[in-house]
């Protein structure tokens, strides 16, 4: 259980989820603008910086709050005991608005309209079913690091991610709250708010395999 006062716990969700669609947002904008309409260019430019930051995000937030940054993640962890029922709630909200804080700065950043709504259409079984994938993925990354190499998890879920933009057809959400605020921008990171539902169902059932699947593989041993 994380010891720190919920206040800064709170602070440290609301934090990390600003600053990671900052850097999604921003860094789609940014590769977007220089790929000069090489969508490969551009998604490579939106990789990297995702990836790289959840490292240092996961580093410096993960003692306070354990960097869950991501609702499905905050929820079963809830599930295994490990997170108040209380403290789920506002660990939901915190990065909820943390998120929309983060892709309103990536606008700002670019000098773009704070207000959007995406036009990017991501939709289709393809697409939510990458998405269970991408989010079962992040949860048995993150248990399994959890249940036998902790000092790891920075560096694996970073990793993970920056892979998952690259195997999965939906470039990998995986993360509710990130789902939901990339639909607030019309740019390269966007997805429209119809796919927003089904995209989130389907992380919830993905997190949800993975919650059932690590308590099996690494399920304490009885005495």
């Amino acid at each position: 259980m994380i010891a720190a006062p919920l206040s800064h716990r709170l602070a440290a969700e609301f934090l990390g989820s600003a600053f990671l669609l900052a850097t999604v947002v921003g860094s789609g904008i940014m590769g977007a603008k220089l790929a000069g309409g090489n969508a490969a260019l551009a998604l490579l430019g939106n990789t990297f910086p995702t990836g790289a930051i959840l490292v240092v995000l996961i580093v410096i937030f993960g003692p306070i709050s354990g960097a869950h940054f991501n609702p499905a993640v905050s929820l079963a962890f809830a599930l295994r005991g490990e997170l108040a029922a209380r403290a789920l709630g506002l660990y939901v909200g915190a990065q909820l608005a943390g998120a929309v804080l983060g892709v309103w700065s990536a606008h700002l950043m670019f000098d773009l309209p704070i207000l959007q709504l995406s036009t990017t259409v991501r939709a289709g079984p393809a697409q939510w079913f990458a998405e269970f994938i991408a989010s079962f993925g992040l949860l048995l990354t993150i248990f399994g690091c959890v249940a036998r190499a902790p000092s790891a998890l920075p560096h694996a879920v970073g990793l993970y991610i920056t892979a998952a933009y690259w195997f999965t057809a939906s470039t990998s959400f995986a993360n509710p709250a990130v789902t939901i605020a990339r639909a607030l921008s019309d740019t390269f990171a966007g997805i429209a708010w119809a796919g927003v539902p089904l995209f989130i169902v389907a992380q919830m059932f993905g997190a949800a395999a993975a919650l059932a699947v690590a308590g099996w593989l690494w399920r304490r041993s009885p005495a």
